[in-house]
């Protein structure tokens, strides 16, 4: 019988309120000490979104509604323990207060405009300039 090796799942999430977003500093390997997005591992039998709004609760102690998709990364390089995809939403927050949790060794607003003087971890550059060249880091209007 043939034994197939598939990528592991994750999920990212872009929280953004008024011209900020969240960013965590990685507590862990790789990227230990680096800033990112919120995100993780998708569980066996959880949906992707439902994965995205724990990891950001996980990481951030923010509840967060998710807002759009902004894609899907697969680039098999883009995690140095193996292939992961991970999809990606932007969201905003419905409650809480941002402190650091899990993963997370620290948790910060961080101003959009600053976003290109900061090296993320994985790919998470990547992912924020499609973000703001798709017009998706604005905050939502109530």
């Amino acid at each position: 019988m043939m034994k197939y090796r598939n990528p592991a799942l994750t999920v990212d999430t872009i929280i953004i309120k008024d011209s900020q977003i969240v960013l965590i500093k990685r507590l862990n390997d790789p990227h230990k000490n680096s800033w990112a997005l919120p995100g993780g591992f998708v569980e066996y039998n959880e949906k992707v979104e439902i994965a995205a709004v724990r990891e950001a609760k996980e990481e951030t102690g923010l509840d967060v509604k998710l807002n759009q998709l902004v894609g899907v990364y697969s680039d098999p390089s883009r995690d140095p323990r193996g292939h992961t995809v991970s999809v990606v939403y932007t969201a905003e927050i419905v409650n809480g207060e941002l402190n650091s949790g899990s993963d997370a060794k620290d948790a910060k607003f961080i101003d959009i405009d600053t976003l290109d003087d900061i090296s993320l971890a994985f790919d998470h550059n990547e992912i924020l300039t499609d973000a703001k060249n798709m017009n998706l880091l604005q905050s939502i209007e109530k």
